[in-house]
């Protein structure tokens, strides 16, 4: 059970590794807010990414329609909210750590879900990693539930080094570095969701 356990955290990091419009959103928030804020990123897309590897791990295949039909609308919902989530960055003053409350952290958690999950091809990277490492006929509840755990938890690792990491890089640098990098994020965030939004319009007019 430890190597499936090890396994899943594998699979964890793999997946959530590439910085990708996510990853921007964690450096953002905690360059703007402090580790808290990054951490709460992280923490939404670890449950997003152990959704899809329960989903993966369950089978793809009964699944596999009802995640064709939900593509469209998840990518343009995950559109949006990255252009809102940019926006924001560009329009509002970095605030310190200390100014973010449960309120603020919950509602950072809940974005990154809602971002993680509205790319529904992230399923078939899980699918494709899953049989790679010959977890496919890990059907047992039990193993199923260890895998899930372990995709969680390295997921999870992976946004707590990143935060971490950023954090000590803030606490050396200028303050004027930390806006630059927030406004440098911010417009790529607005980049990946106009991305997202054209695929989603290439798609329709298909």
């Amino acid at each position: 059970m430890l190597l499936l356990f090890l396994k899943g955290a594998l699979l964890g990091v793999i997946i959530t590794a590439p910085l990708g419009p996510i990853g921007m959103l964690c450096i953002n928030r905690t360059l703007e807010r402090g580790f808290l804020a990054g951490f709460s990123c992280g923490f939404g897309t670890a449950v997003g990414d152990a959704s899809y590897a329960l989903v993966a791990v369950t089978g793809i295949a009964v699944f596999a329609e009802t995640m064709s039909m939900a593509t469209l609308p998840l990518a343009i919902g995950g559109g949006l909210l990255l252009l809102f989530l940019g926006w924001r960055g560009l329009t509002h003053d970095p605030v310190e750590a200390a100014d973010i409350g449960a309120g603020g952290l919950a509602a950072t958690t809940v974005a990154t879900f809602l971002l993680t999950i509205s790319n529904p091809a992230t399923i078939l990277s899980f699918g494709a990693l899953f049989a790679g490492f010959g977890l496919m006929e890990e059907t047992r509840r039990f193993s199923s539930a260890v895998i899930v755990g372990g995709v969680f938890s390295g997921s999870l690792a992976w946004w707590f080094f990143l935060s971490g990491a950023v954090t000590l890089a803030r606490d050396k640098l200028p303050e004027t570095f930390t806006t630059k990098v927030i406004r440098g994020t911010s417009y790529l965030l607005i980049v990946f969701g106009l991305v997202a939004l054209a695929s989603a319009a290439y798609t329709l007019l298909k």
